[in-house]
């Protein structure tokens, strides 16, 4: 299955099951490892869970294949290792500490003001 599709599929399942504030990062210019990172908050470890549980689930009836899965019971934050697009869900006090979006997010490119001349 190819990234964007993969990603748009954990989007949706995602979705179903209330994940909140989910961002997609497109990181192929980053890293070979992955094309996309996918981070989402729920509002409970049990939310969590949920949610890992059913995008595996969905995926896995969309023919995706799971390469692995960190994090598990009472987990704060779980990540579910798609091949090409890796998923983050975590507890918000968690993501706003580890701030992924800042780490991997592309490089603004700044501009200089020119300064004037006295």
């Amino acid at each position: 299955m190819r990234a964007d599709t993969l990603a748009k599929a954990a989007v949706a399942a995602l979705e179903d099951i209330k994940g909140r504030d989910i961002l997609v990062l497109d990181v192929r210019k980053m890293t070979p490892l992955f094309d996309r990172i996918i981070i989402a908050s729920a509002d409970s470890t049990r939310q969590v869970r949920a949610l890992s549980i059913h995008l595996q689930e969905q995926l896995k009836a969309r023919g995706a294949r799971i390469r692995g899965v960190e994090g598990g019971r009472g987990a704060d934050w779980m990540l579910i290792d798609l091949g090409p697009v890796i998923v983050h869900i975590m507890l918000p006090a968690v993501r706003k500490y580890y701030n992924l979006e800042e780490l991997w997010a592309p490089p603004r490119t700044r501009r200089r003001r020119a300064r004037a001349a006295s």
